[in-house]
C-alpha cells in the first residue's frame, strides 16, 4: 500500500550518520543523496522494496514531529530488534517505551524496540514470529 515514508531533518549530515548506522542493521546500504532544485538535500534508503526518505524543508521552517505518529521498520529476529535499538541509541537515538523484547498483544507475541532519531521522529523495530 505505501510507495514511500519521508521525514524532515534539521542536520542532514548527523541524521545520515545516525541512519547509516541503525539502517545498516537492516541490510540497508548507504542512501542514494539528491539535492532539488531548490537546494534541499534529501536522502533515499532503498531496501527490499521500500524506500525511507530524509529531507531538508523545503519551507525553510525547522522540523517538526508527528505527536502520536510511529514508523516500524521490519527486523528478522528477536535480536536484530535488540541490534537496531542498541545501535541508533549508541548513534544519537534516544531510549523510549520498555526495553526491547517481546510484547503479548492480540496478534500473538510480537518483539519491539522504539526510539527517537536525531531529530525526535519515533522509530520502532518490530519482529513477528511466524
Amino acid at each position: 500500500m505505501l510507495s514511500h515514508v519521508m521525514i524532515g531533518s534539521n542536520n542532514i549530515e548527523k541524521t545520515k550518520n545516525f541512519y547509516n548506522a541503525t539502517l545498516g542493521v537492516l541490510g540497508a546500504g548507504d542512501p542514494m543523496e539528491h539535492v532539488n532544485d531548490t537546494g534541499q538535500t534529501r536522502l533515499f534508503y532503498i531496501h527490499e522494496g521500500s524506500t525511507f526518505c530524509i529531507s531538508e524543508p523545503i519551507n525553510g521552517e525547522p522540523v517538526s514531529i508527528a505527536n502520536g505518529s510511529t514508523i516500524g521498520f521490519a527486523c528478522n529476529s528477536p535480536e536484530q530488534v535488540k541490534e537496531f535499538h542498541d545501535v541508533a541509541v549508541a548513534n544519537g537515538g534516544t531510549r523510549v517505551e520498555e526495553s526491547p523484547g517481546p510484547r503479548e498483544g492480540t496478534m500473538g507475541v510480537m518483539y519491539l524496540c522504539y526510539f527517537l532519531d536525531p531529530d525526535g521522529h519515533k522509530i520502532c523495530g518490530i519482529y513477528r514470529p511466524s
